[in-house]
């Protein structure tokens, strides 16, 4: 059985995000140190704490529940779906359930925000991290803010929770795997991992290892000669094959650690941060009618937009007028939008504290012949002891459109149809780093 976010389950996500700080430390905690990056030798397994609270209650029958947080790489239907069905035959007597959090596309730094609306309101058991592709480009300092915040929401929710990280491969990762090290992303969330005493499996090692001794292609069109794996056709998202590995690489780190792991409350790892200006505040919020202009409009549930996204976004509301606002107040540093880009979005006027920004921002790119979930960065670097007031408004002009230009056949004539015309804006939630003031 597989689960997803509920459409409108808004309350029980609510619920949660109120009862995060009941479950805090008592006491202020300092981080020590700043960190100081270092590339971190690559191992398969790193057990550490283990997970022995999921392994106590699957030898004891008990229900489980698996979380996926990642990206494309976890969404497909491959290692995720692979995994979760090898936990069910291991333990037949658990009824071992998939909570599946996954988008394509997306890193930690969103993944942050959503970790409570598409993971813990479900209230996982074990939960599977996998960013390590898709933080490729981001700095050390940025995966420590946005997978500590996952690691410590996760605790603070509930203490009980294992978690365990795993780091996926991509062509150009080989090169720091064959000396033996970590690439950049992985060595970032080893250090981290290394703090919080979390397990990780380094699924990307193995990959690399099956290809120097021969038995593995990374990236190819054509179907290999018998006993050579296929691992991908673009280097980095598995073919079923590719995927199978992952897995197995799963089960073997798995019965290595069901001999060592013993259950634990997680909760005193909280006492010390890694970094202090970590994003355990980071929250999803979603937007209501009060916040609105009245030319917005909530999509119905048989809206096509509403029915592809709506299980992550909740709610979507769209504005096609120029003119149409958001307004919010929120206390805090960051503050985003979690909308959509599409091939008729329109692009933003943003006023942050009585402060109109220049330009006006697109909601709109190369990539856009079809809609997808994006974020909108309104506002950053603020005080985050003060209350700030952000404004949205929809501009009168579109987008220029010929960034898209070379994914279509006869551009001149396609960007001329309805399909990339519209002045559109379509938000579910916000993300802030802080708190929105009602």
């Amino acid at each position: 059985m597989s689960f997803t976010p509920m459409k409108s389950s808004i309350g029980p996500f609510v619920a949660l995000t109120i009862g995060l700080s009941s479950l805090l430390p008592a006491t202020p905690s300092v981080a020590a140190d700043a960190p100081e990056y270092a590339a971190v030798t690559a191992e398969l397994v790193r057990p550490r704490g283990g997970l022995g609270n999921v392994f106590q209650k699957l030898r004891d029958g008990k229900p489980v529940k698996i979380g996926y947080l990642g990206g494309s790489i976890t969404a497909a239907a491959g290692w995720r779906v692979k995994t979760r069905e090898w936990f069910a035959n291991q333990f037949p007597d658990a009824q071992v359930e998939e909570i599946h959090a996954a988008i394509g596309g997306t890193g930690s730094d969103l993944g942050v925000f959503r970790v409570g609306r598409d993971a813990l309101q479900h209230k996982p058991d074990l939960l599977f991290v996998e960013f390590a592709v898709n933080d490729g480009g981001a700095a050390p300092q940025q995966i420590w803010k946005a997978m500590e915040g996952i690691v410590r929401q996760t605790w603070a929710a509930d203490p009980r929770t294992d978690i365990c990280f795993v780091y996926t491969f991509r062509v150009n990762y080989e090169g720091d795997l064959e000396k033996g090290l970590c690439p950049r992303a992985a060595s970032a969330m080893e250090m981290l991992a290394d703090h919080y005493d979390i397990p990780s499996i380094n699924f990307a090692l193995k990959v690399v290892e099956m290809q120097q001794a021969g038995k593995l292609i990374y990236k190819s069109d054509q179907p290999t000669e018998a006993g050579i794996v296929r691992f991908s056709s673009d280097g980095v998202h598995p073919l079923d094959e590719g995927h199978k590995i992952y897995a197995e690489v799963v089960a073997a780190a798995v019965e290595q650690m069901l001999e060592t792991s013993t259950p634990i409350d997680h909760r005193s790892k909280l006492k010390t941060p890694f970094v202090a200006d970590h994003w355990q505040a980071a929250k999803m919020v979603p937007v209501t009618a009060a916040m609105l202009s009245p030319e917005w409009k909530e999509l119905p549930a048989d809206d096509t937009l509403a029915k592809r996204f709506g299980n992550r976004m909740g709610s979507l509301f769209e504005a096609t007028e120029p003119g149409s606002q958001l307004s919010f107040k929120f206390r805090g540093s960051t503050a985003k939008l979690y909308d959509l880009v599409g091939p008729d979005g329109g692009q933003v006027i943003i006023t942050v504290d009585g402060e109109t920004k220049s330009k006006a921002v697109p909601r709109f790119d190369s990539y856009c012949t079809y809609h997808r979930i994006a974020t909108l960065t309104v506002a950053s670097g603020l005080d985050p002891n003060e209350v700030h007031t952000v404004t949205v408004e929809v501009d009168s002009e579109q987008p220029d459109r010929q960034s898209v230009a070379f994914r279509l056949k006869d551009p001149e004539t396609e960007l001329k149809q309805p399909k990339y015309q519209g002045t559109n804006l379509r938000v579910g939630q916000i993300l802030v780093l802080g708190d929105v003031i009602p």
